[in-house]
């Protein structure tokens, strides 16, 4: 009878008292984030509940499993499994730990601070410190693990008299490996790049959606994902339209006649922005910047507070403006002079406007030709 009362006992009290202490750290957390809930780390600690219970259990029946006298021909392997359970969920609890220290530190941040470059930038840390804390507790754990094994042990002491020699080949092989770990932390650190920036490189524009320490996702207007190793911008120039702060300045260009209203354009400028709602209001202007014998270059100016706000400021522009143009003004597009040629409105054509020379001489020498002869009172 004590053969079976024992294991029971010792099993089931483990399993029972991690249960219960599980539970009862449950429910102060809970009562502690309904008396705090300015601050959601004790609703974010609640998330370890589970790898807690599992570090108990594993714990209590590992100093308990001697007692229990159960299996005793395996006992060297059921408690080296014990072991590797205790290590696991004990690196578990840690990352879930550090993960909601880190989340809330980020909220707290990010609610006290409304400047969207900074919030970025930490934003961008926070995420790099959660993938090396997980990394860093991930190859402990798993060394402990490997040091249980008496074998592993006399491979541990080899393999660090071999150390030098090892570090040497390691450099050599992961060099582009090391150079993109690297530059992650620079990247993360020196506030060069960040999640939510835009950027253009190699000539495409778009949004830094992830960053990790070896690669960087960047997600095109039109949907695309380019992904290149983070080396790329610490060695390579690109643009940061989001770089210190995000409202840019824009510009639409026009070709047109010289005959162009350019004092009606602004005022159509002005008017245009007063009714564009992506319009910032900071700054517009209009001027002719470039000539040629055939057009004149009229560059409009424009602001916003953000590079997806531009882009809708310019195509707005470019639209009414020349919908306005060809409505109103239809004489200031650019035109290949063969042709007859459209005067503003208001302006009587004259003799040397209406009509190119070799259609005036041909009508000249219609009106003079002789017709036909004339009848009438005195003729026979």
């Amino acid at each position: 009878m004590e053969n079976v009362l024992r294991p029971v006992i010792v099993v089931g009290g483990s399993v029972v008292l991690a249960l219960l202490i599980g539970w009862s750290v449950d429910r102060l957390l809970r009562r502690v984030d309904d008396r705090h809930s300015e601050t959601s780390l004790w609703g974010l600690l609640r998330r370890g509940r589970i790898p807690f219970q599992l570090v108990l259990f594993a714990a209590l029946l590992r100093g308990s499993y001697d007692e229990a006298k159960l299996l005793v021909e395996h006992r060297i392997g059921i408690g080296r499994t014990l072991t590797l359970i205790l290590i696991g969920a004990a690196a578990w609890l840690v990352v879930s730990i550090a993960t909601a220290v880190v989340d809330t530190s980020y909220s707290r941040y990010a609610n006290t601070h409304r400047d969207p470059a900074r919030v970025r930038r930490v934003r961008t840390q926070v995420a790099l410190i959660q993938r090396v804390v997980t990394a860093v507790v991930g190859v402990v754990a798993i060394a402990a693990m490997l040091l249980t094994f008496p074998a592993m042990r006399a491979a541990g002491a080899s393999l660090l008299a071999s150390a030098g020699i090892l570090g040497i080949v390691a450099g050599v092989a992961a060099q582009s490996t090391l150079a993109n770990l690297f530059a992650g932390l620079q990247i993360a650190f020196g506030d060069m790049v960040r999640l939510g920036d835009t950027v253009v490189v190699d000539g495409e524009w778009g949004t830094v959606e992830e960053i990790t320490l070896t690669f960087l996702t960047v997600r095109t207007w039109d949907e695309r994902r380019i992904t290149m190793p983070v080396s790329y911008f610490t060695s390579k120039p690109f643009e940061n339209w989001s770089r210190g702060t995000p409202q840019m300045t824009g510009t639409v260009f026009f070709h047109l006649d010289h005959s162009a209203p350019v004092e009606a354009m602004r005022e159509e400028l002005r008017d245009i922005l007063r009714e564009c709602p992506a319009w910032d209001g900071r700054d517009y202007g209009l001027a002719v910047t470039d000539s040629t014998p055939n057009t004149i270059q009229v560059r409009a100016l424009v602001t916003a507070k953000d590079a997806d706000d531009i882009w809708t400021v310019r195509v707005t522009v470019r639209e009414r403006m020349i919908r306005w143009l060809t409505e109103q003004h239809p004489h200031a597009l650019p035109r290949v002079n063969t042709a007859e040629a459209v005067l503003p409105p208001g302006q009587l054509p004259g003799p040397a406007h209406t009509e190119p020379d070799g259609a005036a001489t041909t009508r000249h020498n219609h009106a003079h030709s002789p017709g036909p002869p004339r009848t009438g009172p005195g003729r026979g």
